[in-house]
């Protein structure tokens, strides 16, 4: 390709609004262009990258025995009715009316499809077990998109779907699925940490996420350095008991006491005036999940996590409560209890087990109770672990400190057992005849955000680096001073010789001055570039420099393309 006719322009600056460095690299490498908050334009440069990413997932799924087909981006919405996840997927969900009034889903995600296909074709376990995959655009509304190609609202993304006989079976494609994925990630020189996953709106009982830690990640990340242990903040767990904070005797419980507080209304204050730790006083917050008022309470050093309550909950969307909504619940925010409470669904984190004779609020302005317990003098509705874990805290497997990391997922895998092939009726006949539901996996990759996660991961000061794998193109042919009689010719040739040898090659034709050329090169991260100058047409020969590497050194112009081949063929050959 020439450079003079490529489509797309660099730029020395990136627009105001992209705030990743993925997002600004990738504008200014003329990569990607902004249709609308959530869409992208892929331009040529760009779409060879991602094209190159999915030739690379193809070959594992394959490799793993997969088998490639093609489902519709419209959905009969009566298939997210069929398995009832249209409620967890809430606004996410696009929906759309044709001519008939009939309403079709935009596809976030295919399980309701895929489980549908399988119904009507499978009849036999030794039909079982199957790897269905396909690569596809898939839309999500998602409610703030940003990072560029990190959080849209259209992307491609592979998506695997394991059908088996029994958890035994779903065991080895999960095994087998996630083994790919890595090898996915050491292709593309993507260093990966596996963790646990909340399954979110997907559903399933256990899941795992591939996250690239990096510092501008929007995913927290919580890991002990100690035993391996590794989470999404969402899932993670710590172990509560893992130090006596509670000072006081279970066979201690003193009775409740009011006292005056003035002016203490945060968990820090009320401590601090009772002369306590935070760790013995009980902190009430307040939610609305799915217009339903919930009162939560968890012990005061700990904080609720959300995405572990609305789990709970089993609702689609939670929010906070407002003061006057808190108020009109009969409630007094700053010095509120369960204690006496009525007609509000409390729910509690288990943190509340761990400690006796709390410090809580007395359900009027300026005043707490002391000694309180449970489940002596109040009730909840639900006791659960809502808590969110922190960096510092103790290991749920070993008790070492945990750490926490921000990162970018880009790969998850879902055991989605039996809850959606039960609601389609997609079951087989076993070996004695008995009907029995399909075992399912579902095991998602998203290609626009492993692209961004590469150059996340993968450039400096001057632009992206990119691997040799999925490089738009291997070499940037930079020929200087185009106007001294024998560059242009002898680049000509070189850039003919490399191609025959089958070397995908960007050759800047453009009359522009080396610094324009040098920066450009940098910024498109192109692995190899070759330099032809005046000065090295005297000594017959380019100067090759890697984008990774700081020195140059000079190859002779004899037989330079089969040389460059050798070259790219090691590297390949290390990478790999």
């Amino acid at each position: 390709m020439r450079f003079s006719k490529l489509f797309g322009k660099t730029l020395r600056q990136a627009p105001a609004e992209a705030e990743s460095v993925s997002h600004q690299l990738l504008l200014r490498a003329g990569m990607i262009a902004q249709e609308a908050a959530g869409i992208y334009c892929y331009l040529p440069m760009g779409w060879r990258v991602l094209k190159k990413i999915e030739n690379v997932i193809r070959e594992e799924m394959d490799k793993a025995g997969g088998q490639e087909l093609m489902l519709p981006v419209l959905q009969p919405f009566e298939l997210w009715q069929q398995s009832g996840r249209y409620v967890s997927f809430g606004k996410s969900l696009f929906t759309l009316t044709d001519r008939k009034e009939h309403t079709l889903a935009l596809g976030p995600t295919h399980e309701e499809v895929i489980t549908d296909l399988v119904h009507r074709y499978v009849q036999s376990y030794r039909e079982l077990p199957l790897l269905l995959y396909q690569i596809q655009t898939k839309l999500r509304d998602e409610p703030r998109p940003r990072g560029g190609l990190l959080r849209v609202r259209e992307f491609i993304m592979k998506d695997l779907y394991s059908f088996d006989a029994d958890e035994a079976g779903l065991d080895e494609s999960y095994q087998k699925m996630s083994q790919a994925y890595t090898n996915i990630y050491a292709r593309l020189s993507l260093p990966t940490l596996v963790v646990e996953a909340d399954s979110g709106a997907i559903g399933g009982k256990d899941s795992h996420e591939f996250i690239v830690i990096t510092e501008t990640g929007e995913d927290g990340v919580i890991y002990c350095s100690n035993c391996g242990y590794a989470a999404n903040a969402e899932k993670a767990q710590f172990d509560k008991n893992a130090e006596p904070v509670i000072p006081s005797e279970p066979n201690n419980l003193l009775s409740l006491e009011e006292i005056a507080t003035p002016e203490a209304k945060t968990i820090q204050e009320v401590a601090g005036f009772v002369g306590v730790p935070t760790s013995q006083t009980l902190k009430a917050v307040f939610y609305f999940a799915d217009g339903e008022f919930i009162f939560a309470i968890i012990r005061g050093d700990l904080e609720v996590n959300e995405t572990k309550l609305r789990n709970a909950l089993k609702c689609s969307e939670i929010r906070l409560a407002t003061e006057g909504e808190v108020n009109e619940a009969g409630l007094v925010a700053g010095f509120a209890s369960p204690i006496g409470v009525k007609g509000v669904k409390v729910v509690a984190d288990d943190s509340l087990t761990s400690g006796f004779n709390f410090i809580v609020g007395a359900n009027k302005p300026g005043y707490h109770l002391r000694n309180a317990n449970y489940p002596r003098d109040f009730h909840v509705d639900l006791m659960v672990d809502i808590a969110l874990t922190r960096s510092g805290d103790s290991c749920p497997r070993c008790r070492g400190k945990l750490s926490s990391a921000r990162g970018i997922e880009v790969g998850h895998v879902f055991k989605l057992g039996t809850f959606i092939s039960e609601r389609f009726g997609a079951s087989f006949l076993d070996n004695d005849g008995k009907s029995q539901p399909i075992v399912m996996g579902s095991y998602g990759i998203g290609l626009g955000r492993l692209l961004a996660a590469i150059v996340e991961q993968s450039h400096d000061d001057k632009g992206i680096i990119w691997p040799l794998s999925v490089a738009p193109y291997q070499v940037y042919l930079c020929p200087l001073h185009l106007d001294k009689s024998a560059v242009l010719p002898t680049a000509e040739k070189i850039y003919q010789e490399l191609q025959k040898e089958s070397i995908e090659v960007l050759f800047d034709d453009r009359d522009e001055s080396p610094g324009v050329k040098f920066n450009d090169a940098d910024l498109l991260g192109i692995p190899l570039r070759l330099t032809l100058s005046p000065r090295t047409l005297k000594n017959q020969s380019v100067e090759a420099k890697w984008r990774m590497e700081k020195e140059a050194r000079l190859l002779p112009l004899d037989n330079l393309a089969v040389q460059v081949k050798k070259i790219l063929d090691e590297t390949v050959s290390f990478q790999s």
